[in-house]
């Protein structure tokens, strides 16, 4: 997105959305003038410059600068979008509770009625507090709330939205930068070889080192891919987010130690071409793995194939079917590694039997994870088209907040299987 298109259609959003919310949560639960007014306007100006910072910042910065700005921002992302969602949901359930506070209100006040039989009445009545106005001895009113109760509403709404922002944030963050979740999948496939039957791919996608996560986390990946004993480990793409080798490339070194009797290879996504594409792929084969950049090698049972992300038709270095798919054994199963699932069109095309992906991180958030799969099906699992089937990985990383909720990290051990056993 250009920065000139950012501040035209972005920024405002964000604006608005951060006046809401101070509003709500400042504004409406403190007195004017007073120190928590003052405080809470301060943080909430500097979370929302924070979080503009953090993504251009994770390329401009030094890194532990970078660091420093990236997790407040980065982790404000999810935090305001929750805490807007709970308050939004918290505008249902407040005139509920004004209505509560006026009758509470009502039932505190007790009412004298003046009375008229006689002077005496009339002095008891003045000794008793009424006054002239016709209206003091009156139930309040709902446009007379007092400002206190109307205060007590705004703060019962704000914290109880902000407890559930601050849990669902919190479980996310625990979530993405937990472990993965190892599945396992079945796959049969009608051309397999039957010496191929129960071959195993550890497949693995978007890790996306960035100024959050780094070489621990590469490392916690590799102890979990050797541990499933596969017989090849597939990574998909997004290796990283945005940054060059000199940024993450020791991050990446770990990768070295994946082991599997068929190798490890890899396949470009589109945040590598966002980092420079070359630099990374000439990196990984100096880690021991092999890029498929639009080729296939053959595998006892199959062939493996493999395609540049479709990102890279804009950087003249796009996915090549025909030389990945073309001319080959047509008996013969083939699997193919490409970062998009909307790859599989062209898959299908060239008859591909399976086609390993990743790039949705199944949504990482919710409700982005339903909105996704209404605009999209193809945003997790397996699914058939055509005579291609296609798998979706969640990935293990996350891209901007370090916050997955709805969309648990993966690694999926796909064992191919033979009717021909």
């Amino acid at each position: 997105m250009s920065s000139t298109l950012f501040v035209a259609l972005v920024l405002p959003v964000l604006a608005g959305v951060h006046y809401y919310v101070w509003r709500r949560t400042v504004r409406d639960t403190t007195s004017p003038g007073s120190w928590w007014r003052r405080a809470g306007t301060t943080l909430i100006v500097l979370l929302a410059l924070l979080l503009v910072a953090a993504p251009p910042g994770e390329r401009a910065l030094p890194a532990p600068l970078a660091t420093a700005v990236g997790w407040p921002g980065f982790t404000w992302m999810a935090g305001i979008l929750y805490l807007t969602l709970s308050l939004l949901v918290g505008e249902a359930f407040r005139p509920l509770l004004l209505r509560a506070q006026r009758r509470r209100s009502v039932g505190g006040t007790a009412p004298v009625a003046p009375s008229t039989a006689s002077d005496g009445g009339r002095e008891r009545s003045h000794r008793m507090g009424s006054t002239s106005s016709p209206e003091s001895w009156l139930p309040a009113s709902a446009d007379r709330l007092p400002a206190s109760r109307r205060m007590f509403v705004s703060r019962a709404v704000a914290l109880a939205a902000g407890t559930a922002a601050t849990t669902a944030v919190g479980y996310g963050a625990y979530t993405a930068l937990g472990p993965p979740r190892v599945k396992h999948l079945i796959v049969p496939l009608a051309r397999l070889g039957p010496q191929a039957h129960g071959f195993r791919i550890a497949l693995i996608s978007d890790i996306h080192l960035n100024v959050l996560v780094g070489r621990s986390r590469t490392r916690q990946l590799v102890d979990l891919l050797n541990g499933t004993e596969p017989d090849l480990i597939a990574l998909v793409g997004d290796l990283v987010e945005d940054a060059d080798v000199a940024a993450q490339g020791r991050a990446a070194e770990p990768l070295t130690d994946l082991r599997a009797p068929h190798g490890a290879y890899y396949v470009t996504g589109n945040h590598e071409f966002y980092s420079g594409a070359e630099q990374w792929v000439r990196f990984v084969s100096g880690l021991g793995l092999r890029p498929l950049r639009n080729e296939r090698v053959a595998l006892p049972g199959f062939d493996l194939a493999g395609v540049e992300d479709a990102s890279g038709v804009d950087h003249d270095d796009g996915p090549d079917y025909e030389a990945a798919l073309g001319g080959r054994d047509r008996d013969r199963a083939v699997v193919l590694l490409a970062h998009q699932p909307t790859q599989v069109t062209e898959a299908a095309r060239y008859g591909v039997d399976l086609q390993l992906s990743g790039h949705t991180h199944g949504g990482q958030l919710w409700p982005f994870t339903h909105l996704m799969a209404l605009a999209d099906p193809n945003v997790a699992g397996l699914s058939r088209h055509g005579d291609t089937l296609l798998y979706v990985s969640r990935g293990t990383g996350f891209w901007g907040p370090p916050v997955r909720l709805g969309a648990d990290p993966d690694i999926t051990v796909v064992e191919l299987a033979s009717p021909h056993a």
